[in-house]
């Protein structure tokens, strides 16, 4: 075969020319992540507070993912099948600021569409000013980045091990969504799931929930970067720990690769090429870093963490970079080397997909349907059509067992709404146990699928409660169940959930004293409380069948809002709604069961297992001659959202004989109460035994509620030196109880 004429003139001007457009395209990289660096250190420096080490050190690590891996369109950042960024040393609030200014990624109108300029409006997430004003009142530059608040900021993070653990819950929606709507030719979904984390994640409990999970499920579209810059805020890293991260992770099942240096921006794309290519495992990459690299006297030092570095450091460090000693500068070629990169794979990716989108419509018009509620956060025409009201039973079902029917009435009408347990699945009820739900699981396992509805999380209750949060800013419904003694293990996701916004559903079985002879270890006292206190999560005790179904009917609808709901193990009566005001009064949050029609002289208020007791002493007022109000408050935090008009019309402020009952503390009644009034609840901590031993000793009897109502008519309440002396009786007779041997 004759060989063809090699014109080599041309040859040799083209790999000359070649090597000239590589080296300006690694300058330009080169500025692009010192521009990064020096936006960090200038807003610090500027705000005098915040954290510059870690921008200096992982800026080249965020430059290489998104200028040339990041599947994201920087014009449309809620494209539901983006790749997910997750800044989980959310500390390290500056990195992801730059990042988005830089990107130019659009912000977001309340229409949830990307804004465009409009005269000095840049239309930008972050603009130049934001950064300037980092960590001021009214900046998108907010100490940590926050969810809703600024666009292309994933999920809200701050508490170390938040974001990771966030990240594996995106990363099983997105191998969810592929399951269920995936079409041959059609590869709807297919995101992957970033999260960049430190030595701090990885040392607290809840990554190592989360990691162990993610291992388990094979859940190969996950990758985490592990900045290894051996620095916490004390010192070094070896004060406080010994272990080897790395083989740690090996034992997870997950993939471990290692960059040995953070600055090589050519390695760190390898190693995430290689991530894209794993199919059994999640993906740690180990980056050796610096922090505060280039810092003369800084580098490498605790201090560099969390404390401004001087505006003589800055300067030094910018001579180091070879950066004009000026602030906040953002060179244009820089600018769009990045710009241009990013919004070249991810526009054409994304315009792509929306082609493919539309075909699809056209082929699964029901798919596409149910795509567009998930993403806009509304239901299906006829999502309710499966729930039936309970009829009058006197002896009822524990509300934990009418949940479960509930549960399964609203999931089968909201497909999307899925969730598990903590390995309490048979105790909590919350199997979903219609044909078609199954179990989320890698298919290796042969017991499940990526499509199934019915996650196990194991006993990993902080970890489920963080995979949740991630679940749900990806737009599913997640719901995850364990018993409200065990809520204090998820007290930062419950938190998170209500800052973020995101309307996940927290079901916690298992209430009060009812829990009996397991003792006061798994009965609840101040749990109720804890979770009252959290502004933005409403918590629901519903006392009977119909107002479960009322609630789930209710919570189906929340789009912004966390809900905790909180169940019996004892069974509680079916009220019969012909003698008592209907169920649905729950949607207002508290409501008059019995005595509306008159001016009363005392109220009753109960939630949950005290409502069928309280309208026992209701009967007995009554009886008296006593005009007596006895009000449901399933839910104080919407009771409270009312108009003033129908609290009044509940609670008149002419009624101050007023007495609660709550198996729970007292605190969140006071307002409700007032100084005149009284509560029948839990003083001390409870005991192991039978439950109507249990209620009968601790007060929970009519004949208790009538005589605490007495008492408020007659304007003598309980005084509080009673309550101490409850505990002091209860100190007593513990002690006695060792003296005689009950002790160690």
């Amino acid at each position: 075969m004759a060989h063809q004429n090699v014109d080599l003139d041309l040859l040799f001007h083209s790999q000359k020319n070649r090597k000239h457009f590589d080296k300006e395209n690694t300058k330009l990289d080169e500025a692009a992540v010192n521009c990064l660096r020096c936006l960090a250190m200038d807003a610090v420096q500027k705000a005098n507070s915040g954290h510059p080490g870690t921008p200096m050190a992982m800026a080249p690590v965020a430059y290489a993912l998104w200028a040339r891996v990041l599947k994201y369109d920087p014009s449309t950042p809620t494209w539901i099948n983006r790749d997910r960024f997750v800044l989980s040393m959310g500390h390290a609030s500056m990195l992801i600021y730059g990042l988005l200014h830089m990107a130019g990624v659009k912000d977001i109108g309340p229409d949830g569409q990307p804004t465009h300029e409009k005269g000095d409006v840049s239309g930008l997430a972050v603009t130049l000013d934001d950064i300037k004003n980092f960590r001021q009142h009214g900046s998108r530059c907010p100490g940590h980045p926050e969810y809703r608040w600024t666009a292309g900021v994933e999920t809200t993070t701050g508490p170390l091990g938040q974001g990771v653990a966030n990240s594996v819950g995106m990363a099983i929606s997105s191998k969810w969504f592929a399951s269920n709507f995936n079409k041959t030719n059609f590869q709807i979904f297919d995101f992957d799931v970033y999260a960049l984390c430190g030595d701090g994640c990885l040392q607290e409990g809840v990554a190592h929930e989360a990691a162990s999970l993610a291992g388990h499920m094979k859940l190969d579209n996950l990758c985490w970067i592990w900045d290894n810059n051996q620095i916490t805020i004390e010192g070094n890293t070896s004060w406080a720990i010994s272990e080897d991260v790395a083989t740690r992770f090996i034992s997870y099942g997950w993939n471990v690769l290692r960059v040995g240096d953070a600055n090589d921006v050519d390695a760190l794309t390898r190693a995430i090429q290689v991530f894209k290519r794993e199919k059994q495992r999640p993906t740690l990459i180990v980056v050796d870093s610096h922090i505060a690299w280039g810092a003369p006297t800084q580098q490498d030092t605790f201090t560099a963490h969390g404390t401004p570095l001087g505006e003589t450091e800055v300067s030094a460090t910018k001579q180091i970079y070879g950066w004009p000693d000026e602030k906040f500068v953002v060179p244009e070629q820089a600018l769009r080397h990045f710009r241009d990169q990013l919004s070249k794979r991810g526009g054409d990716g994304q315009q792509a997909w929306a082609e493919m989108m539309e075909r699809y419509t056209k082929e699964y018009p029901f798919e596409a349907a149910m795509l567009e509620h998930i993403n806009k956060g509304t239901l299906p025409e006829g999502w309710d059509r499966f729930c039936k009201e309970f009829p009058a039973d006197a002896k009822g079902l524990a509300t934990r067992q009418s949940s479960a029917k509930c549960l399964n009435m609203v999931a089968q009408g909201v497909p999307w709404l899925v969730g598990g347990s903590a390995d309490l699945a048979p105790s909590c009820l919350t199997s979903l146990t219609f044909d078609g739900a199954g179990d989320f699981m890698s298919p290796h396992t042969q017991w499940g699928t990526y499509a199934g509805r019915n996650l196990h999380f194991g006993i990993r209750e902080h970890a489920m409660g963080s995979i949740m949060n991630g679940m749900a800013t990806c737009k599913l419904r997640p719901f995850g169940s364990t018993f409200l003694v065990f809520s204090d293990y998820m007290k930062p996701p419950i938190r998170l959930s209500a800052i973020m916004e995101i309307p996940c559903i927290w079901i916690f079985t298992h209430d009060s004293i009812g829990v009996g002879e397991d003792g006061p270890t798994h009965q609840p006292i101040e749990q109720l409380v804890a979770l009252r206190s959290i502004p933005g999560l409403f918590t629901f005790r519903p006392c009977d069948a119909n107002e479960v179904l009322e609630m789930w009917k209710y919570l189906a609808k929340l789009q912004d809002e966390p809900a905790a709901v909180v169940l019996s193990r004892q069974p509680l009566s079916t009220l019969d709604r012909s003698k008592f005001a209907a169920a649905s009064g729950l949607c207002k949050g508290g409501y008059i069961l019995a005595g509306a029609n008159y001016e009363p002289d005392v109220i009753l208020m109960a939630t949950g297992s005290e409502v069928s007791l309280m309208l026992e002493a209701h009967q007995s007022l009554s009886a008296e001659g006593v005009k007596v109000r006895s009000v449901s408050m399933p839910c104080m935090e919407l009771f409270k959202q009312q108009s003033h008009e129908y609290i009044q019309s509940i609670l008149p402020d002419t009624c101050r004989a007023r007495v609660s009952i709550e198996a729970a503390t007292s605190c969140a009644w006071g307002c409700f109460i007032g100084i005149d009034g009284e509560h029948i609840g839990m003083i001390t901590f409870g005991s192991s035994a039978p439950i109507k031993r249990l209620q009968k000793e601790l007060g929970f009897t009519p004949e208790a509620v009538v005589t605490a109502a007495k008492r408020v008519l007659a304007k003598q309440p309980r005084s509080m030196e009673s309550y101490a002396d409850v505990m002091r009786e209860w100190k007593r007779r513990k002690t006695s109880s060792a003296d005689n041997g009950g002790g160690s």
